[in-house]
């Protein structure tokens, strides 16, 4: 069986990737390498092709790559793709729940505010793989004013979903998995790589 790569540094990703694509067998980059893939796109689906790339060139194996984060429209779709450093370089989750809380409070509006996750995946089979696997994922929520729930990680203790009546946090980790942007775009992919990785090699 050949195994995937998953070209991410971010341990609650790997979990929950690792999860979602069994009984494919997984690999973090981390046991590649310690490099990380110059995020220099302006849109999701540009990173998450840079860091498939970037392992796939190394490698010359099958690497998977997701570039995700909130989009809160009331702050003109930020954090976007700096979701992960909102607050600062290296920032703590803690860190920018407090900053994202901070900036929407600055607004004219009120709590809640209307925010989805999003989510680009790439898969990369080789080193020059012209023809890349990409999907989309996206979850729709609202931003809460106070964090609730201990489960999962980045902004999920203040993303609150109506038609669950809780937080991303507050859910087992099962539940999240099938409602994620993630989940949703593994989803699509799973099936080629279901395909490619476990059926053609045995």
């Amino acid at each position: 069986m050949t195994d995937l790569i998953l070209a991410t540094h971010n341990p609650g990703k790997i979990a929950e990737l690792t999860k979602l694509l069994a009984p494919i067998k997984c690999m973090a980059q981390a046991s590649i390498t310690a490099e990380q893939a110059l995020e220099t796109g302006t849109t999701f689906i540009e990173n998450a092709l840079l860091k498939a790339q970037f392992i796939s060139h190394m490698t010359n194996k099958a690497a998977l790559a997701e570039d995700s984060g909130l989009v809160v429209p009331a702050l003109n779709g930020q954090p976007g793709i700096f979701s992960a450093r909102f607050a600062k370089e290296h920032a703590s989750d803690g860190d920018n729940i407090s900053y994202l809380l901070a900036q929407l409070q600055q607004t004219s509006q009120t709590f809640p505010f209307k925010a989805y996750f999003y989510c680009a995946m790439v898969v990369t089979r080789y080193r020059l793989d012209a023809a890349p696997l990409i999907a989309f994922g996206k979850l729709d929520g609202v931003i809460i004013d106070t964090p609730k729930g201990t489960h999962g990680f980045g902004y999920d203790p203040v993303f609150y979903l109506p038609t669950h009546q809780c937080t991303l946090a507050e859910l087992p980790l099962n539940t999240k998995n099938t409602l994620s942007h993630r989940a949703q775009a593994l989803n699509m992919l799973y099936p080629t790589l279901q395909h490619e990785l476990l059926d053609n090699n045995p």
